[in-house]
């Protein structure tokens, strides 16, 4: 349910693990996880679990170990199959720690497959740390019940990004005149939002010059970055997710 409404699913923990999950095997917990689970929730061996990942689904567990910040979890059946997600990219100018960990949070929420941090010209943050940036998304996706956790690659300048860049139509949410409705632009997989301060010209005609770069405006307001992803990926998420739906009836 919309803010963890829904108790009797969310007082079960999930625990997103890499390795191979299937029912009977008994996995190990990280440091973190057993922390977690044993210090935070203050659950004892016994406790029910569920384990997850995108390859094999969602699994029942239980808490087989716990000492300190060691532990293990024994799998039974198989709750849920693997369903693959459609591809979507959020890249986002790098932003001060609390906007970048909020965005991170919600771009796992609302379905970005991958999500990479750019260095701009007016990036207020010239860093993003990206192992504590996978560690929000990774619980963020056991909160929401996704099976899938967004990949968070390194920060790298936007234009090398765009150089290396080989996926598809990129959408550019970009306050300028000219640039098209975002709603006139779906469906598309990938969005990119620039700094608190907007892009600087020589990059917004830069972008303009790229065949797979579309400008788009996401409506009347300026919006800060965070918003603007949220509001952008939100839209994108909704397109594709329609197009399945329509597909599987």
């Amino acid at each position: 349910g919309a803010g963890g409404t829904a108790w009797g699913r969310m007082s079960i923990p999930r625990i997103h693990h890499d390795a191979p999950l299937a029912e009977g095997a008994e996995v190990a917990l990280s440091p973190a996880q057993a922390h977690h689970i044993g210090t935070v929730l203050r659950r004892a061996v016994g406790a029910e679990l569920r384990a997850f990942n995108a390859a094999d689904g969602e699994f029942a567990a239980t808490l087989a170990a716990l000492r300190k910040e060691r532990g293990a979890m024994r799998l039974g059946p198989r709750l849920r199959a693997p369903a693959p997600e459609p591809p979507l990219r959020l890249l986002l100018a790098c932003l001060k720690r609390e906007a970048m960990d909020w965005a991170v949070e919600k771009a796992t929420e609302l379905g970005a497959t991958r999500i990479t941090p750019v260095l701009t010209r007016r990036c207020v943050a010239t860093v993003a740390n990206g192992e504590r940036l996978t560690a929000i998304a990774r619980a963020a996706a056991e909160q929401c019940e996704r099976l899938g956790v967004p990949a968070v690659d390194e920060a790298r300048p936007l234009h090398a990004v765009l150089d290396a860049w080989q996926g598809g139509a990129l959408l550019v949410a970009a306050e300028r005149a000219g640039a098209r409705p975002l709603h006139a632009l779906l469906p598309a997989g990938a969005l990119l939002v620039g700094p608190e301060g907007g892009f600087e010209r020589a990059e917004l005609d830069d972008l303009a010059r790229r065949p797979f770069v579309t400008l788009a405006s996401l409506g009347p307001r300026i919006l800060r970055a965070e918003t603007a992803a949220v509001a952008g990926l939100g839209a994108l998420g909704f397109a594709l997710h329609a197009i399945e739906v329509e597909a599987s009836t």
